[in-house]
């Protein structure tokens, strides 16, 4: 599948709680997380090397309607309640289109 709509966001955590957005939001890969819908392509998390509780998450989507959809379900609503939970203030986003890249095999580096 192809990407034609994508975000990048950055969020600071609470004070100590990098570790605990971080496994929230590699939590959303698995089960019934909202990243397992089909239409979305890339879901991949990072963080500052000098504030762990920095982190940037990058999404690629089928279409932003696709997002949108997934996003207006009540499970995806509980799992960003979670992680508003434990982020500190605004973050940045900007919305872009995935263009291509690498990743390694197995989805995981």
């Amino acid at each position: 599948m192809k990407a034609t709509y994508g975000f990048r966001a950055t969020v600071t955590a609470r004070p100590g709680k990098g570790d605990e957005l971080v496994s929230l939001l590699l939590s959303g890969t698995s089960g019934e997380g909202p990243a397992t819908n089909e239409d979305c392509v890339c879901f991949l998390v990072g963080r500052s090397v000098s504030n762990p509780d920095v982190v940037s998450i990058w999404e690629g989507w089928t279409t932003k309607e696709a997002h949108a959809k997934n996003f207006a379900s009540e499970r995806a609503k509980s799992f960003t309640a979670k992680i508003a939970a434990v982020v500190a203030g605004d973050g940045r986003y900007e919305e872009e289109v995935p263009i291509g890249g690498k990743w390694a095999t197995g989805g995981t580096p």
